[in-house]
C-alpha cells in the first residue's frame, strides 16, 4: 500500500476517533462493560440517537463489542475490545490534557469574544 493510500485510510480512522462522542464513549468504558442506559447517564449531553450511532460505528470498527444478555428483561452491554483498550491507552493523555485545560480554554474564548465582539461557534 502506498503512503498516500495509507494516509487516506488513516484520515478515516482519525475522523472516527476525533468525532465529538467516540473518545468519550471509549473513556467511559475504560472500567468495564456498561449498559446503554449507564453510558447515556455517564456521558453528559449525548442524545439517545447519537449514542446509538456512535456505538454502532465503534462496534463496526472493532473498538467495542455489543453483547445481548438473554435474561428477563433482556439487556445489552458494551465493552472495549483489545483494539479499543489500546485506543483508550493512546488517547488517555489527550483526554486528561483537555480536562486539565478546560478553564484556560474557556478564559481564552471569553477574551477572544470580548476582543473581537464575536461569539464563537
Amino acid at each position: 500500500m502506498t503512503d498516500q493510500a495509507t494516509g487516506c485510510r488513516s484520515r478515516v480512522v482519525l475522523g472516527l476517533v476525533g468525532d465529538r462522542w467516540s473518545l468519550l464513549v471509549v473513556r467511559t468504558l475504560r472500567l468495564g462493560p456498561l449498559r446503554f442506559t449507564q453510558l447515556k447517564r455517564e456521558i453528559e449531553g449525548i442524545s439517545q440517537r447519537m449514542l446509538t450511532v456512535t456505538l454502532r460505528s465503534l462496534e463496526r470498527d472493532g473498538i467495542l463489542t455489543r453483547t445481548v444478555h438473554n435474561v428477563m428483561p433482556p439487556h445489552v452491554s458494551y465493552e472495549l475490545t483489545p483494539v479499543g483498550l489500546s485506543l483508550r491507552e493512546a488517547t488517555a493523555p489527550l483526554l486528561e490534557w483537555s480536562v486539565a485545560h478546560l478553564d484556560r480554554i474557556d478564559e481564552a474564548r471569553e477574551e477572544y469574544d470580548a476582543r473581537t465582539g464575536r461569539r464563537g461557534a
